[in-house]
């Protein structure tokens, strides 16, 4: 195990950091980066890490901006998503969304919470981890990125355009320091209706479409206790989330129109048998359509990578060796801690559901406060992080030297 004098030396170093990460943290808050449109936020990044000595430092096809560190023969990377939401009404806000503010040792800012929080413990973490002889047997990435539009995405495009596929994963979403270990999927369909046009003073000439999708909204708001259920997952939810409607004027029978529905699924739950399921609430009819959607729209560098907009739930048991080295990097630092996993969804569904990589979550934040006014992190969690970002690899490879020793 790491040594007590290893330890106190790492606490010094971070402590030294302090208001180095905390006005790195406030600087890439204060730069927007709504709509996937990283690059000036990446920009800021990189200057930080050419200035820690990072080895290398490159933008990915898709516009991802990329740091490694090390030179072992097992991969680590970092994932942080960079991109935020946007701030929504700005009258909601009781103080500037991007310079943000300081109250009572908390940061209060767009994406201070989710989640560019992440950001300064892992690109201070790894420089300090190599400079400690903590890095030893890895080469490790950082990969800012961008999430909020489809999530797992990035991830996907950085494995098959760059041909860098990490062994290990730690994704920087919100766990409030502790150690998560998965989340329920997703699939995301479209059901379009159509109908007949007509002037709505004469609407029996026409056939509404919105009135066709209104028993099959009124199904799908009662069909949740029928889906599954998972002891650590949790329940599968269904939700009609938006409605886009084709109509010639206000005066007018509509002749299209469009729900989308967000499907959040469990393990024994697949997208197919999904689609099947609002398929039979249509019915047999030729007039409705339901489908799987697809995310094909552009990055800001113009990178198409399209992708059906599924995504896989995935979870890892406590006796994983990721998990184990993550709760006892912890441990070591702040004593026992829980495990647990998100409500939402992240780049795992790549990571872990689709490629199969040993992924764990561990960052400040909690993630109650990610895309509301009240987007916020703790400070001194921001800082501690740091710590724990520098001992991860040296546990890891403790871990899984010693699973490997039991194996023989």
């Amino acid at each position: 195990m790491v040594q007590h004098t290893t330890l106190q030396a790492l606490r010094r170093e971070v402590e030294s950091k302090r208001e180095d990460i905390i006005g790195f943290l406030r600087e890439i808050c204060a730069i927007p980066s709504m709509d996937s449109q990283i690059r000036a936020c990446g920009e800021r990044i990189a200057v930080e890490m050419k200035a820690l000595g990072y080895d290398e430092i490159f933008w990915d096809k898709m516009g991802n901006v990329v740091g490694r560190i090390g030179n072992g023969s097992r991969i680590l990377l970092y994932d942080s998503h960079i991109d935020t939401v946007g701030i929504g009404d700005p009258d909601e806000w009781e103080w500037d969304p991007f310079t943000g503010k300081i109250e009572d040792g908390i940061l209060y800012a767009r994406g201070a919470c989710d989640e560019k929080g992440s950001t300064p413990g892992m690109v201070y973490g790894l420089a300090l981890a190599r400079q400690m002889g903590l890095l030893e047997g890895f080469t490790a990435y950082y990969f800012g990125n961008m999430e909020e539009w489809n999530d797992g995405q990035a991830p996907h495009a950085f494995v098959q355009t760059e041909g860098i596929k990490p062994d290990f994963v730690v994704i920087g979403e919100p766990t409030m320091m502790q150690i998560y270990r998965g989340h329920k999927g997703r699939v995301e369909f479209k059901i379009v209706a159509k109908g007949k046009s007509a002037h709505a003073a004469s609407n029996y000439l026409g056939d509404n479409a919105i009135y066709k999708l209104l028993p099959v909204i009124e199904r799908i708001s009662h069909i949740e206790p029928d889906l599954g259920d998972h002891d650590f997952l949790g329940q599968g939810r269904i939700t009609v989330t938006d409605m886009a409607v084709k109509t010639p004027s206000i005066n007018a029978v509509p002749d299209e129109a469009t729900i989308y529905v967000d499907r959040r699924i469990t393990f024994g739950e697949d997208p197919e048998s999904e689609l099947r399921r609002l398929r039979d609430i249509i019915g047999h009819r030729d007039d409705i359509q339901a489908e799987i959607l697809v995310y094909d729209e552009p990055s800001y560098t113009g990178f198409v990578f399209p992708l059906d907009k599924i995504y896989p739930a995935w979870a890892y048991e406590e006796d994983e060796p990721i998990v184990q080295a993550g709760c006892a990097a912890a441990e070591v630092l702040y004593g026992p801690v829980d495990t647990g996993k998100w409500d939402f969804s992240t780049n795992g569904i790549y990571w872990a559901g689709k490629a199969g990589i040993p992924s764990i979550g561990f960052a400040p934040g909690n993630e109650i406060h990610a895309h509301t006014v009240l987007d916020q992190v703790p400070l001194d969690d921001v800082v501690r992080s740091t710590e724990w970002y520098a001992l991860f690899p040296t546990i890891l490879r403790q871990t899984l030297d010693g699973a490997q020793i039991d194996k023989q």
